[in-house]
């Protein structure tokens, strides 16, 4: 009696384990799936979300201190045209438009146009990137960087919230704060810069294009350059 139920104990078990793989392919990750859910749950009340980035809508607010001591709000400069500029300045596609003087002359033709531009570092502490603010001054004065100030996001959250992943991203805001162009800085994705001169900027081509009251033709790109260094 024993050894019968023994066996009948074993087929129990031997049901019990091959039943996950005895369906289809759809229903198969269903339980896996639920599990790494529950794992991941948070403990305790939701976070509260913050609206995201999205092209054609309104951009998410921020406010960031700059190396010069002053802190920066996006939601002073309604009326104005805003670029956003994530930047390292380790990064080699970085380096291509600050060692030519290209983003130096972007940032100077438009801002004497009265465009807003914050170049935002997102690097974490500890990784590529990061300096703390006087280097930073000496650094950007070195340069002859000639936006309306830098500004460092060292937790992330700032490039999280409108989903900067590379250096350069850009994003481009008209003056009633909607967020109209992002991605690439142009078409072309090296560190030459002798690709530069033959390139399309699509920065230029939205704030030309938007200030003259026509359209956008191209709203979105993927962005090209070395990764933001977040912290996780």
């Amino acid at each position: 009696m024993k050894f019968v139920r023994c066996l009948i104990w074993v087929a129990m078990i031997a049901v019990t384990v091959s039943a996950p793989f005895a369906v289809n392919a759809g229903d198969e990750a269903k339980p896996a799936a639920q599990a790494q859910a529950e794992a991941t749950k948070p403990i305790g009340p939701p976070a509260t979300a913050e609206a995201m980035a999205v092209v054609d809508e309104k951009a998410p607010d921020f406010k960031l201190t700059g190396i010069d001591g002053k802190t920066y709000s996006l939601g002073d400069y309604k009326g104005k045209y805003v670029v956003l500029e994530w930047n390292n300045f380790e990064c080699p596609f970085v380096k291509k438009f600050y060692g030519s003087g290209s983003m130096q002359t972007l940032q100077k033709e438009y801002t004497e146009k009265g465009v807003v531009w914050f170049t935002i570092c997102s690097s974490a502490e500890g990784k590529q990137g990061y300096y703390d603010a006087d280097a930073l001054k000496s650094m950007t004065t070195d340069l002859k960087l000639s936006s309306t100030a830098y500004l460092r996001d060292p937790d992330g959250k700032v490039g999280k919230r409108y989903g900067a992943k590379t250096t350069p991203h850009m994003f481009v805001i008209n003056p009633e704060g909607v967020l109209v162009y992002v991605g690439a800085i142009d078409d072309k994705p090296s560190t030459n810069p002798e690709d530069i001169a033959g390139a399309q900027n699509y920065v230029t081509a939205s704030l030309n294009l938007a200030m003259a009251g026509k359209p956008i033709e191209v709203k979105s790109t993927a962005s090209y350059g070395c990764s933001v260094k977040y912290a996780n």
